[in-house]
């Protein structure tokens, strides 16, 4: 907000000093709160251009501002030129009507309205439970889509899989091994590349109990009637825990389906006639080399069994063709080799990959007592996401995997997921909004109910205007959350948040002050609600009012 009242105030001044000038303004909050609100070092990027020292521009700058001195109190110069701007506490008192009066829509904008955008991510195939790595695609992906809605866009969010190919037979055989020792040879051979996770139990004594030994043969028909009832199984455990973590999906595509349909058959064949696609060897390979990339890459092997490039570049093409303004990728930094060769050839293809965004985000470790925790699904010792959400909670799992960088590794620290005390970010987020809610209701308790209408000029301390202060940049940081597509920049916003609220509520006393006051400062206390448990709930963490 501040910087929207900024900017037409010092382009105009700018326009005065020199109507050629060029230059986007732009507008920092100073590290040091004594340097004012906001601070700009325009007068550094002219002098160049206006051959001058920067604060000789800086001075010029200032003597051609013209603002209201009931909305900006003070405008002065710091070290080499920086201008530093601080704003009048009335100002502050005057924004606050405006959030108060925007009740369960703060933080809400439209600047991505009658924009559609297609966020993919979890993706993983139905061969087993959850897992971390899962669980932190799952709680980035959603909360990305989530910031996406709160700044107006029209959001899909998707899940793409593969009921096909090698991991599903193997998951097939590895449930027919479980099922032969369970029902007719306890010394079955299991086989190699199977997975040995403790699941696979679970699904072939379902399916003995359903079916008795009609599958012993292990015949074809046998083994793929064995994938679809692990196929439906996986698939269940996956929904579940992912409604555990408040997480739904609007679409399933399958992988598979890109073959049944033709499409697979219709990207070879363009490859093929735009010599993207040669064969050699017996397998088909990809021209990446013509596309300026090191290698070209093999996309049908001389099995006939395709790579993950060649059904990657088809259904990227599949959504451009479903007509998204903005498509939005979630990886695991695993796939990191095959992202530039899908996105040189669609773009090859004739499509706009400036309308694609791939986020690639590191692995997670779980550790606990300095201990790190094993998460292997091949090897059966893995720690599920199911696990995880059974012991710490579905809040705390969520906030953790989403409160670092995407692109910084995790590490899960599982002692402090379990602390209930302010060490823990999520249950002293969560503590905030329950002592506001609390609050509230003692005020109502004693005859202290928020009135419709907001006045706020009996606000004048320090911490009150602090408070304000936060509260403002709500919008802001959700807006620059969505753009940077980094659900940690809400996390850090609101502990800051919720650490300007605990300062205020020890220094403003509420029951027992003047109406005027009382009433001022009840609906501050409301409206610092409200943008927590919005916040929280873009994050997809719930906002409790008892603790």
């Amino acid at each position: 907000m501040q910087k929207e009242v900024l900017k037409p105030i010092f382009e105009a001044a700018l326009n005065k000093i020199d109507k050629s000038l060029a230059v986007d303004i732009q507008f920092e909050i100073p590290n040091n709160p004594d340097h004012g609100d906001f601070s700009t070092n325009i007068a550094m990027q002219l002098a160049k251009p206006l051959r001058n020292a920067p604060r000789k521009i800086a001075e010029q700058v200032i003597e051609k501002l013209e603002y209201d001195s009931d909305v900006i109190e003070k405008v002065d110069i710091a070290g080499p030129g920086f201008i530093n701007i601080k704003f009048s506490d009335n100002f502050y008192k005057n924004a606050l009507v405006d959030l108060f009066n925007e009740g369960s829509k703060l933080g809400r904008s439209d600047i991505g309205e009658g924009k559609t955008v297609n966020v993919e991510y979890v993706s993983a195939n139905p061969t087993g439970l959850l897992h971390l790595g899962h669980g932190r695609n799952a709680a980035i992906g959603d909360t990305v889509a989530n910031l996406y809605e709160w700044t107006g866009y029209e959001v899909t969010r998707e899940y793409y899989f593969n009921n096909a190919g090698n991991q599903m037979n193997n998951l097939a055989k590895s449930i027919y091994a479980r099922y032969m020792q369970l029902c007719c040879n306890e010394d079955f051979p299991f086989p190699e590349d199977g997975y040995h996770g403790d699941y696979i139990k679970k699904i072939a004594k379902k399916v003995f109990n359903k079916n008795g030994i009609s599958f012993k043969k292990g015949t074809d028909e046998d083994l793929g009637q064995l994938r679809k009832f692990g196929e439906k199984w996986c698939f269940k455990q996956i929904k579940k825990t992912l409604n555990k973590m408040n997480i739904e999906q609007d679409v399933f595509y399958n992988e598979n389906s890109l073959y049944e349909n033709g499409k697979i058959d219709e990207l070879i064949s363009r490859l093929k006639k735009d010599e993207l696609a040669y064969e050699k060897d017996g397998a088909l390979w990809l021209a990446l080399k013509k596309l300026g990339m090191e290698d070209d890459r093999v996309i049908v092997k001389s099995t006939g069994e395709p790579t993950y490039r060649l059904p990657d570049i088809a259904y990227h093409k599949e959504k451009f063709e479903r007509g998204f303004d903005l498509i939005v990728d979630l990886f695991g930094a695993d796939h990191i080799a095959t992202v530039p060769d899908v996105m040189a050839t669609v773009k090859e293809l004739g499509y706009d990959t400036d309308r694609v965004k791939v986020l690639i985000h590191q692995f997670v470790t779980l550790s606990e007592n300095g201990v790190q925790v094993k998460m292997s699904k091949r090897s059966g010792k893995s720690y599920t996401l199911d696990e995880l959400i059974d012991e710490v909670g579905a809040d705390v799992v969520r906030f953790f995997l989403i409160m670092r960088g995407i692109s910084t590794h995790l590490e899960f620290d599982l002692g402090l997921a379990k602390e209930q005390s302010d060490k823990n970010p999520v249950f002293y987020l969560q503590y905030a909004h329950a002592r506001i809610s609390s609050l509230i209701d003692k005020a109502a308790s004693e005859g202290l109910k928020i009135k419709k209408k907001a006045d706020f000029s009996a606000l004048h301390k320090k911490e009150e205007i602090d408070l304000i202060k936060s509260l403002l940049r709500f919008r802001d940081v959700i807006q620059i959350a969505s753009r940077k597509c980094e659900p940690q920049i809400v996390c850090d916003y609101l502990r800051e948040l919720a650490q300007a609220f605990h300062v205020f509520y020890h220094e403003c006393r509420i029951i027992g002050e003047e109406d005027k006051l009382a009433q001022a400062r009840l609906k501050l206390t409301h409206t610092c609600g409200q943008a927590l448990k919005n916040g929280l709930t873009i994050l997809g963490v719930t906002a409790p009012e008892r603790m």
